[in-house]
């Protein structure tokens, strides 16, 4: 195995260092001596640290104003119009004031703020990697602090690959503006010009051999302002952090099982608390005697609005023998009807549905040629988060705080204010990392049950933990999907026409009311959930990378929104994205055996993208594609590719594996990715998230189904809802990187669930020599498929 050659900070880097060797794979000793971040411990131990950021201030809301002003006062009979103002980078654009991003102090400190959250993809040590670049300090410098509504810019929700891309982006350009004032401001200090200096380790040096810490240049710069569009960004051939493995500060506490999530959280005077769930969608409590159980030790209250049940105790084991007891009292009336199970997708397609034309080139009289067409079909997933959702929340003089692993505190934070009758500026919502996530689980509404329960007793800590029959059965699952297409293959074996129809619920039912958060259902005067609506592309929810990024002259893209909804969905890591691409890279593999042309080179047939042919070249190349031309039966190989969004990420990837044609069982021997998403901050980082993405879409595509009867959600642990297992995690992954010094980030988090899953899919067709199209492609209809 070839290494890549890794500089070590200060050693001076041309381009062509900077850009990882194709094929090479980083190999990294992480050392004792590690710079850890515990600012998050001594954030939990300490209850709140104050710190005097301008989040949407009142300066740049009155800039704005007097823009407008002046834009109509220019509007006037022989006025000038004022230029328009350029757009600010990333979430800069939202957020313009540099002192909501940066904070320097005397000590030589500096502070930075996301509002992002941290979900198990590095991205913490990604924005410290940033800032430390440009501003020129130890990252072990920098204290991050990461979506608080106290404390940080709100940037939405944390989804979709963003958080390079925006509050990466803006971190970037903030730390580089911050960078230029302290020059600014050491010059004049030290009376000398401003291109004299240079900066080294948090110090301002100059010609003469003088030199200025940074805290003692701070009084003299003001972070108060508003971003310049264009930021002094270093020369990416200089970088000394951006793109190195710096270990990552979450992974220490982890290992050595410390307190790292919001499921290890304590405070003093907590109480425990346990809720009662309905038995099925819509179940309403008509009768309970909860006498004995406010007799049982430690049980400092029930809480009962409507059919909403839940108990509070002094320890956890106490709440769990009152929860129970309590589920026992209770009786219910049901009235929930779900579909059929196994006709589910025909259901699906006979539902009113909202018609979007996604694209549309369509001209003149159709081409002749071999037209092929196939379905293909996903079911219901569920999230599966390994430590069941959980928050804290306490209420105090009409103050709320939760602390919750929500993907976006500022939505859940208005929710919240709303299922309470609070205003906004009465609840605080403090991201703690969960156990478990990507996508819209169980956070939000464990953060609601904390909410309600923590007002029925107010002044003490409530801890809110669910179990896990709760969690399988009452999180938003991952919509169930239907795919139709169909293209027309010339007779040189070019595509010459492609149609393409998806029929999809929602992919995002995220809090944009209370009515959003599952708990408000049951209380005596529920809240109705905001009505479901299609996510625009090129976003995009059930139809996001439905419009492929080959060059095809004809194409037909058509999205089926149903706003009914059977179960209970909303978003799951790379939204529809998963099934789109497993479909599309599936019948690539189909039109190229029909056209008689290798997978791989019928792909780049149908390419023009360069950075996209790239990533196709080099995983085809160190995987070594196709391998030998004959194989022994049930051993197989399968390529797919694609482009997130079509914005972000390019990745290919190709599988060799196994499959015993008795059992049905799969072996994955190798994995090959080649990945491009720009500028790599941490290639370690990156790695990391492709390969967990990889994991994921193969126990997604061969065991994952959420089963479910007329009446309410039977998979209920995992006896009932199988994942990967540790024995089928493949033998060898290898993920090369292709580094674009200079250029945009481009989020790589949900890069890999599409790709990895039609990989998967057209090696298991080779093996086999049939082609399942129905997901989960494991089990049962595996081996059916075998024989």
């Amino acid at each position: 195995m070839t290494r890549a050659r890794i500089p070590t900070p200060g050693s001076a880097r041309t381009g062509a260092d900077r850009r990882i060797e194709r094929g090479a794979q980083a190999t990294v000793t992480t050392g004792s001596g590690a710079p850890v971040d515990t600012g998050r411990r001594r954030l939990l131990a300490a209850g709140s640290i104050t710190v005097g950021f301008s989040l949407l201030p009142a300066v740049a809301m009155a800039q704005r104003a007097a823009a407008g002003e002046a834009a109509s006062a220019a509007a006037a009979p022989g006025a000038t119009a004022p230029p328009v103002p350029a757009r600010l980078p990333g979430s800069l654009n939202s957020t313009p004031m540099l002192d909501a991003w940066i904070r320097l102090e005397s000590t030589g400190r500096v502070t930075v703020c996301t509002g992002k959250a941290e979900l198990g993809t590095g991205v913490r040590t990604a924005f410290i990697q940033i800032a430390a670049e440009q501003l020129d300090v130890a990252p072990a410098a920098i204290t991050l602090i990461t979506a608080d509504t106290a404390r940080t810019p709100n940037e939405g929700y944390t989804a979709g690959s963003h958080s390079l891309a925006d509050s990466g982006t803006a971190i970037l350009n903030a730390a580089a503006q911050a960078h230029g004032l302290l020059l600014d401001a050491a010059a004049v200090q030290l009376g000398v010009a401003r291109d004299t200096l240079h900066t080294e380790g948090g110090q301002v040096l100059a010609a003469d051999g003088r030199r200025l810490a940074y805290g003692a240049v701070v009084a003299g710069v003001d972070l108060h302002r508003t971003a310049a569009p264009v930021s002094p960004l270093k020369d990416p051939r200089q970088f000394q952090v951006i793109g190195l493995p710096l270990p990552r500060v979450d992974i220490p506490g982890k290992v050595a099982g410390g307190a790292s999530y919001v499921q290890d959280m304590r405070l003093p005077g907590m109480l425990h608390a346990r809720v009662v769930r309905q038995p099925s969608y819509g179940a309403r409590l008509v009768a309970l005697d909860d006498t004995a159980v406010r007799a049982l030790p430690g049980v400092v209250q029930v809480v009962r609005d409507g059919s909403y049940l839940a108990v509070v105790a002094h320890d956890e084991w106490q709440a769990i023998v009152a929860m129970r007891a309590l589920a026992a009292a209770a009786r219910w009336e049901e009235s929930a009807s779900l579909p059929d199970a196994a006709s589910i997708h025909a259901y699906l397609m006979r539902l009113p549905a909202r018609e979007i034309m996604v694209a549309d080139t369509r001209a003149g009289a159709a081409p002749t040629g071999r037209r092929l067409a196939a379905r293909y079909t996903k079911p219901y997933l569920t999230h599966g988060s390994i430590g069941p959702s959980c928050a804290l929340a306490q209420f105090v003089d009409g103050q709320l705080t939760v602390w919750t692993h929500t993907q976006g505190v500022f939505p859940l934070r208005a929710g919240l204010a709303e299922m309470l009758g609070l205003p906004t500026e009465r609840v605080r919502c403090i991201h703690v990392e969960g156990s478990g996530c990507y996508g819209h689980n169980g956070a939000d509404d464990v953060a609601a049950d904390a909410a309600l329960i923590a007002r029925a007793v107010p002044g003490q800590p409530v801890r809110v933990q669910w179990m896990r029959e709760q969690e399988h059965t009452w999180e938003p699952s991952g919509p169930a999907m239907v795919t139709d297409v169909a293209a027309t293959l010339d007779a040189d074996g070019r595509i010459v026409d492609w149609e393409y129809q998806v029929w999809s619920n929602s992919h995002n039912q995220r809090i944009d009311n209370a009515g959003r958060l599952m708990p408000t259902w049951a209380l005596a005067r529920p809240f109705t959930p905001a009505p479901p609506k299609p996510i625009p592309m090129p976003e995009g929810g059930g139809d996001r990378n439905s419009i492929p990024l080959y060059d095809l002259p004809r194409m037909q893209v058509r999205h089926h929104f149903l706003p009914d909804m059977p179960l209970r969905v909303s978003a799951m890591r790379s939204l529809g994205a998963y099934m789109n691409i497993f479909t599309i890279e599936s019948f690539m593999d189909e039109l190229a055996q029909a056209a008689g042309a290798d997978p791989v080179q019928f792909r780049l047939r149908h390419l023009k993208d360069p950075r996209a042919r790239a990533v196709v070249e080099l995983a085809a190349r160190q995987f070594g594609w196709p391998g030998p031309g004959s194989r022994a039966p049930g051993h197989g190989v399968g390529f797919a590719f694609a482009q997130y969004k079509n914005l972000m990420a390019y990745m290919a990837l190709a599988v060799e594996l196994d499959v015993q044609r008795e059992t049905g069982a799969v072996r994955v021997h190798r994995v090959v990715a080649a990945v491009d998403c720009g500028q790599v901050v941490n290639p370690d980082g990156v790695r990391n998230q492709v390969e967990g993405g990889i994991l994921q879409s193969f126990s997604w595509t061969l065991h994952e189904q959420l089963r479910f009867d007329r009446r309410r959600v039977d998979s209920y642990d995992w006896s009932t809802y199988p994942i990967l297992r540790f024995s089928g995690v493949p033998a060898r992954m290898d993920v090369h990187l292709i580094d674009q010094p200079g250029l945009p980030f481009l989020g790589a988090g949900e890069a890999s669930q599409g790709p990895a899953s039609a990989a998967l899919a057209n090696a298991l067709a080779d093996g086999l020599g049939r082609r399942l199209r129905d997901t989960p492609l494991g089990g049962a209809r595996l081996r059916e498929g075998a024989t």
